[in-house]
């Protein structure tokens, strides 16, 4: 499609322009939408991923406890073998030194029973520990997994909603940039990329650009009302309109 001619009146190719940042605008508002839930939801997967890490430390630490546990309840079937062997050899012996010496390694077997009982009692106490924080950790990870299910399934939706939308948009904004001329649409673009919220085209609210809310001077405002040349704002360079192009109602001024 051809572009307007240069013929194409000042108030036409500013209509033409707002038109344009209109569709671009409405275009960003879904680009936004569909942006900030996949972060959401990656975020969610990065967060799941380290829970889930836990989870399995957890029942890694929890399951070498009970190793540990496993080992001193052996210890002391061991030393309770021993002791009865022993006991059982008292009466047999022979003179003193063998009594004491048997006596000896029944004490030393009784010992080990009570070390070993204390190292159950303290992996116990520890593994209760463990347990709790892994119950709390796997309440997070289905609160989170959730959460992830939730998000995925509002981008699924806000996708296939707007996908239609977008890609009419997109049609539109293109259409309508064959509108206005090469010089015009330049500025237009470059305008837009210099911002994050790709505003190009503004009008002034209460004196002041749309764009930076820098002051207008009164004689500006007149001659933007006028429409007899495009003007930017001093200030941020922004395409300014008056307030009926843009669709609002003027400022009642005191």
């Amino acid at each position: 499609m051809a572009k307007k001619t240069v013929n194409e009146s000042i108030e036409d190719k500013l209509r033409n322009l707002f038109a344009l940042q209109t569709i671009d605008s409405k275009i960003d508002q879904i680009k936004i939408l569909k942006g900030a839930l996949p972060i959401e939801v990656s975020d969610l997967e990065d967060e799941l991923t380290g829970l889930n890490t836990r989870v399995n430390k957890l029942n890694e630490q929890i399951e070498a406890i009970d190793d540990r546990i496993n080992k001193h309840k052996e210890n002391i079937t061991t030393a309770e073998t021993l002791s009865e062997r022993y006991n059982k050899q008292l009466d047999d012996v022979k003179n003193n030194r063998e009594f004491e010496a048997l006596q000896k390694e029944i004490e030393l077997q009784s010992l080990e029973v009570q070390l070993s009982e204390k190292r159950i009692r303290e992996a116990t106490e520890e593994k209760s520990k463990k347990a709790e924080m892994l119950v709390g950790t796997q309440e997070k990870v289905a609160l989170k997994n959730s959460d992830l299910t939730e998000k995925k399934e509002e981008l699924e939706s806000i996708i296939e909603k707007t996908e239609k939308e977008e890609k009419t948009l997109t049609n539109k904004s293109n259409k309508q940039r064959n509108k206005i001329e090469e010089r015009l649409l330049k500025a237009y673009s470059k305008a837009r990329n210099a911002y994050r919220n790709g505003l190009a085209v503004v009008t002034y609210m209460r004196g002041s650009c749309g764009g930076c809310f820098n002051r207008i001077p009164p004689q500006m405002q007149i001659e933007i009302g006028m429409r007899k040349e495009i003007l930017a704002c001093e200030h941020c360079g922004r395409i300014l309109v008056d307030h009926e192009i843009a669709g609002i109602k003027p400022e009642v001024v005191a």
